[in-house]
């Protein structure tokens, strides 16, 4: 499956974002969607991840900020972050899990959050 994400930028602290990923290709029975991030130095870590039935897991550090969602019509997901600080600075990827395919990930999306 080929992911192509999109919406990231350079905003200020306290602004907002809206990433997307929308999944073509072999897109046959998408199972979990996500958001991960990597800062640099860092491993890559979970920000997000939503179920094909809609039941969202979201990382503590970003709980009551960012919001995940899907429109299965579309196999697209999306992370609404509102209330962004400068430690959200990382570049984003979009994952999707299969379970005929396994994972896929997209090319990732940086995000820069500005004090």
């Amino acid at each position: 499956v080929q992911l192509v994400e999109s919406g990231g930028g350079l905003v200020q602290a306290g602004g907002s974002l809206r990433l997307s990923c929308a999944a073509s290709g072999n897109i046959f029975r998408i199972d979990a969607m996500g958001w991960y991030r990597r800062t640099p130095g860092n491993q890559r870590e979970l920000v997000a991840t939503i179920s094909s039935s809609g039941s969202a897991n979201t990382a503590d550090s970003v709980k009551g900020r960012f919001t995940i969602s899907r429109d299965n019509a579309k196999n697209t997901v999306y992370l609404q972050m509102n209330s962004l600080k400068p430690e959200d600075t990382a570049v984003y990827y979009c994952n999707v899990e299969q379970a005929v395919y396994g994972a896929s990930w997209g090319q990732g999306t940086q995000v820069t959050v500005s004090s």
